[in-house]
Protein backbone atom coordinates (compact mmCIF):
# COMPACT_ATOMS: atom_id res chain seq x y z
CA UNK A 1 0.00 0.00 0.00
CA UNK A 2 1.72 3.48 -1.04
CA UNK A 3 1.22 5.68 1.70
CA UNK A 4 1.68 9.35 1.06
CA UNK A 5 4.87 11.38 2.40
CA UNK A 6 2.70 13.75 4.68
CA UNK A 7 0.60 11.07 5.78
CA UNK A 8 4.00 9.25 7.09
CA UNK A 9 4.73 12.78 8.85
CA UNK A 10 1.49 12.74 10.44
CA UNK A 11 1.82 9.11 12.09
CA UNK A 12 5.51 10.20 13.20
CA UNK A 13 4.09 13.39 14.77
CA UNK A 14 1.71 11.73 16.88
CA UNK A 15 5.06 9.98 18.58
CA UNK A 16 3.16 6.78 18.76
CA UNK A 17 5.81 4.11 18.49
CA UNK A 18 3.27 1.38 16.64
CA UNK A 19 1.72 3.87 14.77
CA UNK A 20 5.20 5.36 13.51
CA UNK A 21 6.77 1.73 13.14
CA UNK A 22 3.84 0.66 10.62
CA UNK A 23 4.35 4.39 8.85
CA UNK A 24 8.12 3.82 8.47
CA UNK A 25 8.07 0.05 7.51
CA UNK A 26 5.58 1.18 4.48
CA UNK A 27 7.79 3.66 3.60
CA UNK A 28 11.30 1.72 3.59
CA UNK A 29 9.50 -1.18 1.73
CA UNK A 30 7.83 1.33 -1.06
CA UNK A 31 11.88 3.05 -1.64
CA UNK A 32 13.41 -0.54 -1.32
CA UNK A 33 11.90 -0.90 -4.57
CA UNK A 34 12.09 2.41 -5.99
CA UNK A 35 15.46 4.66 -5.28
CA UNK A 36 13.67 7.62 -7.45
CA UNK A 37 12.40 10.47 -4.80
CA UNK A 38 9.95 12.65 -5.82
CA UNK A 39 11.17 16.32 -6.71
CA UNK A 40 9.48 19.15 -5.00
CA UNK A 41 9.73 16.50 -1.34
CA UNK A 42 12.78 17.89 0.25
CA UNK A 43 11.21 19.62 2.94
CA UNK A 44 9.23 17.01 3.64
CA UNK A 45 11.84 14.78 3.92
CA UNK A 46 13.59 16.62 5.92
CA UNK A 47 10.84 17.20 8.07
CA UNK A 48 10.99 13.13 8.42
CA UNK A 49 14.32 12.95 9.12
CA UNK A 50 14.25 15.05 11.72
CA UNK A 51 11.13 13.26 13.52
CA UNK A 52 13.04 10.06 12.91
CA UNK A 53 15.96 11.21 14.44
CA UNK A 54 13.69 12.57 17.47
CA UNK A 55 12.04 8.94 17.66
CA UNK A 56 15.98 7.44 18.02
CA UNK A 57 16.73 9.74 20.92
CA UNK A 58 13.66 7.53 22.54
CA UNK A 59 13.84 4.33 24.61
CA UNK A 60 12.88 2.19 21.29
CA UNK A 61 12.21 -1.83 20.70
CA UNK A 62 14.69 -2.69 18.25
CA UNK A 63 12.44 -3.24 15.57
CA UNK A 64 11.31 0.31 15.60
CA UNK A 65 14.97 1.56 15.95
CA UNK A 66 15.54 -0.65 12.91
CA UNK A 67 12.73 0.64 10.98
CA UNK A 68 14.06 4.44 11.71
CA UNK A 69 17.44 3.72 10.77
CA UNK A 70 16.74 2.14 7.43
CA UNK A 71 14.50 5.33 6.73
CA UNK A 72 17.48 7.40 7.33
CA UNK A 73 19.67 4.84 5.08
CA UNK A 74 16.97 5.79 2.28
CA UNK A 75 17.00 9.69 2.67
CA UNK A 76 20.63 10.00 2.94
CA UNK A 77 20.85 8.63 -0.63
CA UNK A 78 19.34 12.07 -1.34
CA UNK A 79 22.39 14.96 -0.74
CA UNK A 80 19.43 17.65 -0.74
CA UNK A 81 18.03 15.93 2.16
CA UNK A 82 20.82 15.17 4.24
CA UNK A 83 20.38 18.73 6.37
CA UNK A 84 19.19 16.56 9.24
CA UNK A 85 21.72 14.16 9.76
CA UNK A 86 25.11 16.27 9.30
CA UNK A 87 24.96 17.96 11.95
CA UNK A 88 27.20 16.90 15.37
CA UNK A 89 23.78 16.26 17.39
CA UNK A 90 22.21 13.62 14.73
CA UNK A 91 25.76 12.30 14.04
CA UNK A 92 26.11 11.68 18.16
CA UNK A 93 23.06 9.72 17.85
CA UNK A 94 24.20 7.46 15.14
CA UNK A 95 27.63 6.09 16.25
CA UNK A 96 25.41 5.28 19.50
CA UNK A 97 23.24 3.25 17.51
CA UNK A 98 26.16 1.90 15.86
CA UNK A 99 27.39 0.79 19.08
CA UNK A 100 31.05 2.58 18.61
CA UNK A 101 30.28 4.35 21.83
CA UNK A 102 32.73 7.77 21.58
CA UNK A 103 29.46 9.91 21.30
CA UNK A 104 28.93 12.09 24.23
CA UNK A 105 25.90 11.59 26.72
CA UNK A 106 24.83 8.57 27.88
CA UNK A 107 25.78 5.03 25.83
CA UNK A 108 22.59 2.41 26.33
CA UNK A 109 23.45 -1.03 26.07
CA UNK A 110 24.68 -2.26 22.46
CA UNK A 111 21.59 -3.27 20.74
CA UNK A 112 21.74 -5.87 18.20
CA UNK A 113 23.64 -6.86 15.82
CA UNK A 114 20.84 -5.77 12.76
CA UNK A 115 20.78 -2.25 14.41
CA UNK A 116 24.42 -1.96 14.49
CA UNK A 117 24.48 -2.83 10.42
CA UNK A 118 21.84 -0.28 9.50
CA UNK A 119 23.33 2.58 11.63
CA UNK A 120 26.92 2.18 10.24
CA UNK A 121 24.89 1.85 6.74
CA UNK A 122 23.60 5.15 7.76
CA UNK A 123 26.93 6.56 8.33
CA UNK A 124 28.56 5.43 5.44
CA UNK A 125 26.03 7.26 3.10
CA UNK A 126 26.28 10.54 5.03
CA UNK A 127 29.84 10.97 5.59
CA UNK A 128 30.41 10.21 1.65
CA UNK A 129 27.77 12.94 1.11
CA UNK A 130 27.87 15.18 3.75
CA UNK A 131 31.48 17.83 4.50
CA UNK A 132 29.70 18.78 7.59
CA UNK A 133 29.45 15.23 8.75
CA UNK A 134 32.91 14.48 7.74
CA UNK A 135 33.87 17.24 10.13
CA UNK A 136 31.28 16.11 12.34
CA UNK A 137 32.58 13.10 12.61
CA UNK A 138 36.50 14.11 13.28
CA UNK A 139 35.40 16.24 16.12
CA UNK A 140 33.28 13.05 17.55
CA UNK A 141 36.67 10.86 17.47
CA UNK A 142 34.82 8.71 15.07
CA UNK A 143 38.08 6.80 14.01
CA UNK A 144 38.93 5.93 17.87
CA UNK A 145 35.16 3.77 18.13
CA UNK A 146 36.48 2.04 14.85
CA UNK A 147 39.69 1.04 16.00
CA UNK A 148 38.61 -0.21 19.13
CA UNK A 149 36.19 -2.53 17.14
CA UNK A 150 39.12 -3.41 14.62
CA UNK A 151 41.40 -4.58 17.39
CA UNK A 152 38.63 -7.17 18.52
CA UNK A 153 39.01 -8.99 14.63
CA UNK A 154 39.69 -11.87 16.01
CA UNK A 155 36.70 -12.03 18.65
CA UNK A 156 33.37 -14.46 17.61
CA UNK A 157 30.53 -11.75 18.73
CA UNK A 158 30.93 -9.93 15.58
CA UNK A 159 29.14 -11.08 12.27
CA UNK A 160 30.86 -10.24 8.66
CA UNK A 161 28.16 -7.11 7.75
CA UNK A 162 29.26 -5.69 11.28
CA UNK A 163 33.04 -6.08 10.18
CA UNK A 164 32.64 -4.85 6.74
CA UNK A 165 30.38 -1.88 7.13
CA UNK A 166 32.90 -0.77 10.12
CA UNK A 167 36.17 -1.41 7.34
CA UNK A 168 33.49 0.48 4.68
CA UNK A 169 33.76 3.84 7.15
CA UNK A 170 36.84 3.59 8.07
CA UNK A 171 37.80 3.69 4.11
CA UNK A 172 35.64 6.32 3.74
CA UNK A 173 37.00 8.61 6.69
CA UNK A 174 40.09 8.14 6.16
CA UNK A 175 39.89 8.71 2.08
CA UNK A 176 38.17 12.18 2.93
CA UNK A 177 39.96 13.54 5.90
CA UNK A 178 43.48 13.75 6.08
CA UNK A 179 43.57 14.45 9.72
CA UNK A 180 41.78 11.37 10.59
CA UNK A 181 44.18 9.38 8.27
CA UNK A 182 47.00 11.12 10.10
CA UNK A 183 45.60 9.88 13.34
CA UNK A 184 44.91 6.59 12.79
CA UNK A 185 48.19 5.88 10.68
CA UNK A 186 50.61 7.42 14.16
CA UNK A 187 48.64 7.94 16.95
CA UNK A 188 46.59 4.51 16.40
CA UNK A 189 49.47 2.65 14.87
CA UNK A 190 47.10 1.90 12.14
CA UNK A 191 49.66 -0.34 9.95
CA UNK A 192 49.91 -3.02 12.84
CA UNK A 193 46.25 -2.02 13.74
CA UNK A 194 45.17 -3.37 9.92
CA UNK A 195 47.94 -5.96 9.40
CA UNK A 196 46.25 -7.95 11.95
CA UNK A 197 42.49 -7.83 11.15
CA UNK A 198 44.17 -8.52 7.49
CA UNK A 199 45.64 -11.42 9.36
CA UNK A 200 42.96 -12.83 10.85
CA UNK A 201 40.71 -12.19 7.61
CA UNK A 202 43.11 -14.17 5.83
CA UNK A 203 43.23 -17.06 8.30
CA UNK A 204 47.12 -17.12 8.10
CA UNK A 205 50.13 -18.95 10.68
CA UNK A 206 53.43 -18.05 10.34
CA UNK A 207 55.94 -20.97 10.11
CA UNK A 208 59.05 -18.54 10.05
CA UNK A 209 59.23 -14.62 10.99
CA UNK A 210 58.48 -13.19 7.50
CA UNK A 211 56.98 -16.93 6.03
CA UNK A 212 53.48 -16.57 5.68
CA UNK A 213 50.73 -19.97 4.96
CA UNK A 214 47.19 -20.10 5.34
CA UNK A 215 46.44 -21.66 8.57
CA UNK A 216 45.36 -25.75 7.93
CA UNK A 217 47.35 -25.73 4.69
CA UNK A 218 50.90 -25.02 5.65
CA UNK A 219 53.12 -26.46 3.03
CA UNK A 220 50.48 -26.92 0.17
CA UNK A 221 51.54 -24.79 -3.13
CA UNK A 222 47.68 -25.05 -4.03
CA UNK A 223 45.12 -22.74 -1.81
CA UNK A 224 41.13 -22.83 -2.26
CA UNK A 225 40.12 -19.84 -3.29
CA UNK A 226 39.19 -17.38 -0.36
CA UNK A 227 35.35 -16.61 0.51
CA UNK A 228 33.44 -14.25 -0.69
CA UNK A 229 33.16 -12.49 3.09
CA UNK A 230 37.01 -12.60 3.38
CA UNK A 231 38.04 -11.46 0.28
CA UNK A 232 35.47 -8.32 0.36
CA UNK A 233 36.71 -7.83 4.18
CA UNK A 234 40.59 -8.18 2.86
CA UNK A 235 39.54 -5.96 0.28
CA UNK A 236 38.67 -3.26 2.10
CA UNK A 237 41.32 -3.36 4.89
CA UNK A 238 43.70 -3.67 1.63
CA UNK A 239 42.29 0.29 0.87
CA UNK A 240 42.04 1.44 4.28
CA UNK A 241 45.80 0.45 4.18
CA UNK A 242 46.55 2.71 0.87
CA UNK A 243 45.08 5.40 2.46
CA UNK A 244 47.01 5.23 5.84
CA UNK A 245 50.64 4.46 3.60
CA UNK A 246 50.36 6.96 0.83
CA UNK A 247 53.43 8.86 1.62
CA UNK A 248 55.39 5.65 3.51
CA UNK A 249 57.61 5.14 0.28
CA UNK A 250 58.75 9.05 0.50
CA UNK A 251 60.20 9.22 3.70
CA UNK A 252 62.60 7.37 5.66
CA UNK A 253 61.34 4.96 8.56
CA UNK A 254 63.01 3.85 11.58
CA UNK A 255 63.64 0.17 12.14
CA UNK A 256 60.91 -0.45 14.06
CA UNK A 257 58.44 0.57 10.90
CA UNK A 258 60.25 -1.06 8.41
CA UNK A 259 60.28 -4.11 10.43
CA UNK A 260 56.24 -3.57 10.61
CA UNK A 261 56.06 -3.07 6.99
CA UNK A 262 58.37 -6.17 6.42
CA UNK A 263 55.56 -8.02 7.81
CA UNK A 264 52.94 -6.21 6.05
CA UNK A 265 54.75 -7.18 3.07
CA UNK A 266 54.70 -11.15 3.89
CA UNK A 267 50.52 -10.55 3.81
CA UNK A 268 50.89 -9.12 0.91
CA UNK A 269 52.80 -11.52 -0.85
CA UNK A 270 49.86 -14.32 0.52
CA UNK A 271 47.32 -12.18 -1.21
CA UNK A 272 49.06 -11.49 -4.46
CA UNK A 273 49.55 -15.67 -4.53
CA UNK A 274 45.95 -16.31 -3.53
CA UNK A 275 42.88 -16.30 -5.70
CA UNK A 276 38.88 -15.93 -4.43
CA UNK A 277 35.60 -16.89 -6.27
CA UNK A 278 36.12 -15.70 -9.58
CA UNK A 279 38.38 -14.44 -11.60
CA UNK A 280 36.94 -10.68 -11.60
CA UNK A 281 37.01 -11.07 -7.75
CA UNK A 282 40.70 -12.27 -7.90
CA UNK A 283 42.12 -9.73 -10.24
CA UNK A 284 40.42 -6.74 -7.63
CA UNK A 285 42.12 -8.47 -4.88
CA UNK A 286 45.27 -8.24 -6.32
CA UNK A 287 44.45 -5.06 -8.01
CA UNK A 288 44.20 -3.49 -4.35
CA UNK A 289 47.30 -5.87 -3.51
CA UNK A 290 49.61 -3.93 -6.30
CA UNK A 291 48.12 -0.68 -5.47
CA UNK A 292 49.10 -0.96 -1.51
CA UNK A 293 53.03 -2.84 -1.93
CA UNK A 294 53.84 0.48 -4.29
CA UNK A 295 53.37 2.47 -1.23
CA UNK A 296 56.38 0.57 0.87
CA UNK A 297 58.75 1.70 1.42
CA UNK A 298 61.55 -0.05 -1.55
CA UNK A 299 64.04 -1.90 1.29
CA UNK A 300 61.10 -3.68 2.48
CA UNK A 301 60.02 -5.15 -0.92
CA UNK A 302 62.88 -7.98 -0.33
CA UNK A 303 59.32 -9.77 1.40
CA UNK A 304 58.57 -10.54 -2.21
CA UNK A 305 61.46 -12.74 -2.63
CA UNK A 306 62.21 -14.27 0.90
CA UNK A 307 60.01 -17.50 0.93
CA UNK A 308 61.54 -21.16 1.04
CA UNK A 309 61.92 -22.67 -2.85
CA UNK A 310 59.20 -25.24 -2.23
CA UNK A 311 58.28 -28.11 -4.59
CA UNK A 312 56.09 -26.79 -7.66
CA UNK A 313 57.31 -22.84 -7.03
CA UNK A 314 59.18 -21.25 -9.30
CA UNK A 315 63.11 -21.29 -8.36
CA UNK A 316 65.69 -18.99 -10.26
CA UNK A 317 69.05 -18.31 -8.97
CA UNK A 318 68.15 -20.18 -5.96
CA UNK A 319 65.03 -17.94 -4.98
CA UNK A 320 61.42 -18.45 -5.51
CA UNK A 321 60.02 -16.26 -7.83
CA UNK A 322 56.24 -16.93 -7.69
CA UNK A 323 55.47 -13.67 -6.58
CA UNK A 324 57.28 -11.75 -9.40
CA UNK A 325 55.97 -13.90 -11.44
CA UNK A 326 52.07 -13.65 -10.77
CA UNK A 327 52.60 -9.65 -10.73
CA UNK A 328 54.35 -9.88 -14.15
CA UNK A 329 51.41 -11.80 -15.86
CA UNK A 330 49.30 -9.35 -13.84
CA UNK A 331 50.86 -6.67 -15.48
CA UNK A 332 50.56 -8.40 -18.92
CA UNK A 333 46.89 -8.67 -18.56
CA UNK A 334 46.06 -5.17 -17.53
CA UNK A 335 48.59 -3.91 -20.43
CA UNK A 336 46.70 -6.35 -22.73
CA UNK A 337 43.21 -4.87 -21.92
CA UNK A 338 44.35 -1.56 -22.83
CA UNK A 339 41.90 0.38 -20.89
CA UNK A 340 42.62 3.53 -18.51
CA UNK A 341 46.76 2.06 -18.90
CA UNK A 342 47.82 5.04 -16.26
CA UNK A 343 45.26 3.55 -13.77
CA UNK A 344 45.30 0.02 -14.28
CA UNK A 345 49.28 -0.95 -15.53
CA UNK A 346 50.64 1.41 -13.79
CA UNK A 347 51.00 0.46 -10.01
CA UNK A 348 52.54 -3.03 -11.50
CA UNK A 349 54.61 -1.47 -14.11
CA UNK A 350 56.27 0.81 -11.24
CA UNK A 351 56.29 -1.65 -8.31
CA UNK A 352 58.23 -4.80 -10.78
CA UNK A 353 60.33 -1.81 -11.88
CA UNK A 354 61.60 -0.57 -8.67
CA UNK A 355 61.96 -4.33 -7.47
CA UNK A 356 64.13 -4.94 -10.50
CA UNK A 357 66.26 -2.16 -9.37
CA UNK A 358 66.91 -3.10 -5.87
CA UNK A 359 66.37 -7.06 -6.23
CA UNK A 360 69.15 -8.81 -8.83
CA UNK A 361 67.63 -11.84 -9.10
CA UNK A 362 64.67 -10.10 -9.76
CA UNK A 363 65.94 -7.75 -12.35
CA UNK A 364 67.94 -11.51 -13.71
CA UNK A 365 64.45 -13.23 -13.66
CA UNK A 366 62.25 -10.57 -15.20
CA UNK A 367 64.72 -10.22 -18.11
CA UNK A 368 64.58 -13.44 -18.84
CA UNK A 369 60.81 -13.09 -19.51
CA UNK A 370 60.27 -9.67 -21.40
CA UNK A 371 64.05 -9.19 -23.05
CA UNK A 372 65.38 -12.58 -24.05
CA UNK A 373 68.01 -13.01 -26.15
CA UNK A 374 67.26 -10.99 -29.49
CA UNK A 375 66.35 -13.49 -32.29
CA UNK A 376 63.83 -11.48 -34.34
CA UNK A 377 65.93 -8.58 -36.28
CA UNK A 378 63.80 -8.59 -39.72
CA UNK A 379 60.96 -7.36 -37.56
CA UNK A 380 60.55 -3.55 -35.37
CA UNK A 381 61.24 -3.62 -31.89
CA UNK A 382 57.11 -2.50 -31.70
CA UNK A 383 55.87 -5.21 -33.78
CA UNK A 384 54.64 -8.25 -32.82
CA UNK A 385 52.80 -9.74 -29.65
CA UNK A 386 55.54 -10.66 -27.53
CA UNK A 387 55.65 -8.55 -24.06
CA UNK A 388 58.41 -6.95 -25.39
CA UNK A 389 57.16 -5.46 -28.26
CA UNK A 390 53.89 -4.42 -25.97
CA UNK A 391 56.03 -2.14 -23.74
CA UNK A 392 58.11 -0.75 -27.09
CA UNK A 393 54.93 0.05 -28.49
CA UNK A 394 54.06 1.72 -24.78
CA UNK A 395 57.01 4.58 -25.43
CA UNK A 396 55.39 6.13 -27.54
CA UNK A 397 51.98 6.59 -26.07
CA UNK A 398 50.05 9.78 -25.99
CA UNK A 399 49.70 9.95 -22.31
CA UNK A 400 53.57 10.84 -21.21
CA UNK A 401 53.64 9.00 -17.64
CA UNK A 402 52.50 5.61 -19.49
CA UNK A 403 55.56 5.95 -22.19
CA UNK A 404 58.11 6.85 -19.61
CA UNK A 405 57.25 4.58 -16.65
CA UNK A 406 57.14 1.69 -20.08
CA UNK A 407 60.68 3.30 -21.16
CA UNK A 408 62.08 2.87 -17.29
CA UNK A 409 60.98 -0.44 -16.83
CA UNK A 410 63.22 -1.71 -20.04
CA UNK A 411 66.00 0.64 -19.46
CA UNK A 412 65.60 -0.55 -15.50
CA UNK A 413 66.24 -4.23 -16.92
CA UNK A 414 69.30 -3.57 -19.24
CA UNK A 415 70.78 -1.89 -16.46
CA UNK A 416 70.44 1.34 -17.20
CA UNK A 417 73.19 0.73 -20.11
CA UNK A 418 72.38 2.58 -23.22
CA UNK A 419 73.72 0.68 -25.91
CA UNK A 420 71.61 -2.06 -24.66
CA UNK A 421 68.53 -0.49 -24.80
CA UNK A 422 69.04 0.76 -28.36
CA UNK A 423 69.69 -2.97 -28.66
CA UNK A 424 65.76 -3.62 -27.80
CA UNK A 425 63.51 -0.89 -28.22
CA UNK A 426 65.62 1.00 -31.38
CA UNK A 427 67.15 4.51 -30.52
CA UNK A 428 63.94 6.38 -32.19
CA UNK A 429 61.85 4.55 -29.44
CA UNK A 430 64.53 4.89 -26.66
CA UNK A 431 65.29 8.70 -27.83
CA UNK A 432 62.66 10.64 -24.80
CA UNK A 433 64.21 8.73 -22.33
CA UNK A 434 67.65 9.00 -22.73
CA UNK A 435 66.79 12.79 -24.09
CA UNK A 436 65.84 12.74 -20.70
CA UNK A 437 68.30 11.27 -18.74
CA UNK A 438 70.71 13.76 -20.97
CA UNK A 439 72.27 10.39 -22.13
CA UNK A 440 71.79 10.99 -26.16
CA UNK A 441 75.17 10.59 -26.40
CA UNK A 442 75.76 7.16 -24.98
CA UNK A 443 77.21 5.90 -21.81
CA UNK A 444 75.22 4.35 -18.67
CA UNK A 445 73.60 5.64 -15.66
CA UNK A 446 75.12 5.40 -12.41
CA UNK A 447 73.26 2.34 -10.76
CA UNK A 448 74.47 -0.76 -8.62
CA UNK A 449 74.61 -3.94 -11.35
CA UNK A 450 76.31 -6.55 -11.66
CA UNK A 451 78.89 -6.50 -14.51
CA UNK A 452 77.44 -9.79 -16.23
CA UNK A 453 77.95 -10.15 -20.00
CA UNK A 454 75.04 -9.27 -22.51
CA UNK A 455 75.02 -12.95 -24.54
CA UNK A 456 73.90 -12.46 -28.30
CA UNK A 457 72.47 -15.00 -29.94
CA UNK A 458 74.18 -16.18 -33.08
CA UNK A 459 70.95 -14.69 -35.40
CA UNK A 460 71.78 -10.97 -34.10
CA UNK A 461 75.77 -11.71 -34.38
CA UNK A 462 75.17 -12.18 -37.59
CA UNK A 463 72.86 -9.20 -38.76
CA UNK A 464 74.31 -6.80 -36.42
CA UNK A 465 76.45 -5.02 -38.66
CA UNK A 466 72.62 -4.57 -41.27
CA UNK A 467 70.81 -3.19 -38.14
CA UNK A 468 69.45 0.47 -38.22
CA UNK A 469 69.91 1.24 -34.50
CA UNK A 470 66.95 3.94 -35.07
CA UNK A 471 64.60 1.49 -36.18
CA UNK A 472 66.34 -1.43 -34.21
CA UNK A 473 65.90 -3.53 -37.75
CA UNK A 474 67.56 -5.11 -40.25
CA UNK A 475 66.94 -2.49 -43.43
CA UNK A 476 67.17 -3.23 -46.78
CA UNK A 477 70.48 -0.95 -48.45
CA UNK A 478 68.85 2.07 -50.24
CA UNK A 479 70.34 4.07 -53.03
CA UNK A 480 72.60 6.64 -52.22
CA UNK A 481 70.74 9.80 -53.22
CA UNK A 482 73.99 11.51 -53.68
CA UNK A 483 75.85 9.38 -55.84
CA UNK A 484 77.15 10.84 -59.45
CA UNK A 485 76.85 14.34 -57.76
CA UNK A 486 80.37 16.85 -57.65
CA UNK A 487 81.00 18.20 -54.16
CA UNK A 488 79.58 21.92 -55.41
CA UNK A 489 75.92 19.90 -55.90
CA UNK A 490 75.97 18.13 -52.82
CA UNK A 491 76.54 21.34 -50.82
CA UNK A 492 74.50 23.23 -52.90
CA UNK A 493 70.96 20.53 -52.26
CA UNK A 494 72.80 20.96 -48.24
CA UNK A 495 72.66 24.73 -48.11
CA UNK A 496 68.85 24.63 -49.73
CA UNK A 497 67.80 22.15 -47.17
CA UNK A 498 69.64 23.96 -44.28
CA UNK A 499 67.56 27.19 -45.30
CA UNK A 500 64.48 25.17 -45.29
CA UNK A 501 64.68 24.33 -42.00
CA UNK A 502 65.78 27.97 -41.39
CA UNK A 503 62.53 29.26 -42.96
CA UNK A 504 60.19 26.48 -40.89
CA UNK A 505 62.42 27.44 -37.46
CA UNK A 506 61.61 31.18 -38.00
CA UNK A 507 58.13 30.62 -38.70
CA UNK A 508 57.59 28.44 -35.10
CA UNK A 509 56.88 25.56 -37.30
CA UNK A 510 59.34 23.26 -35.95
CA UNK A 511 62.46 23.59 -33.86
CA UNK A 512 65.69 22.39 -34.67
CA UNK A 513 67.56 20.53 -31.85
CA UNK A 514 71.11 19.71 -30.69
CA UNK A 515 73.17 17.53 -27.88
CA UNK A 516 74.67 19.44 -25.34
CA UNK A 517 77.66 18.89 -23.30
CA UNK A 518 75.46 17.54 -20.82
CA UNK A 519 73.70 15.24 -22.93
CA UNK A 520 70.40 16.61 -23.26
CA UNK A 521 68.34 18.13 -25.95
CA UNK A 522 69.05 22.07 -26.46
CA UNK A 523 67.39 24.52 -29.04
CA UNK A 524 69.86 24.93 -32.29
CA UNK A 525 70.06 28.47 -33.21
CA UNK A 526 70.07 29.49 -37.18
CA UNK A 527 73.60 30.47 -37.33
CA UNK A 528 74.93 26.94 -35.84
CA UNK A 529 72.42 25.02 -38.66
CA UNK A 530 74.13 27.51 -40.85
CA UNK A 531 77.60 26.40 -39.50
CA UNK A 532 77.12 22.79 -39.05
CA UNK A 533 76.08 22.13 -42.77
CA UNK A 534 79.19 24.06 -44.11
CA UNK A 535 81.26 22.43 -42.07
CA UNK A 536 80.43 19.40 -43.59
CA UNK A 537 82.50 20.51 -46.77
CA UNK A 538 84.90 22.43 -45.60
CA UNK A 539 85.72 26.37 -44.99
CA UNK A 540 87.63 26.47 -48.57
CA UNK A 541 84.05 26.62 -49.91
CA UNK A 542 82.18 28.74 -47.79
CA UNK A 543 81.99 31.84 -50.49
CA UNK A 544 80.99 30.22 -53.05
CA UNK A 545 77.66 28.09 -51.25
CA UNK A 546 76.52 31.56 -49.98
CA UNK A 547 76.08 32.85 -52.91
CA UNK A 548 74.76 29.34 -54.34
CA UNK A 549 71.72 29.84 -51.92
CA UNK A 550 71.27 33.37 -51.82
Amino acid sequence: MKMDLNAIIEKMETGDQDAALTALQTYNKEKSQCFLFTPGEEEDRERLGELVLGFLERDLQPSCQLACLETIRILSRDKKSLGPFATRHAMQILIRHAGLGQGEGVTPEIPDLEVIVEALKCLCNIVFNSEAAQEAGAELQLIMGLAERLKQCREPQWNHDVRFFDLRLTFLITALRVDVRAQLARELRGVSLLSEALDATLGLCWPDMYEVARAGFDGCSDLPPLGRQETERAMEILKILFNVTFDSNRRKVDEEEAATYRHLGAILRHCIMSTSEGEERTEEMHSHTVNLLGNLPLPCLDVLLMPKVQQGSIEYMGVNMDAVKVLLEFMEKRLDRGNKLKETLLPSLNLLTESARIHRETRKFLRMKVLPPLRDVKNRPEVGNALRNKLVRLMTHIDTDVKHCAAEFLFVLCKESVSRFIKYTGYGNAAGLLAARGLMRGGRDPGHYSEDEDSDTEEYREAKPHINPVTGRVEEEQPNPMEGMTEEQKEYEAMKLVNMFDKLSREQVIQPMKIGADGKMTSLEPQELHYLARQQFGESNNSDSDSDTN
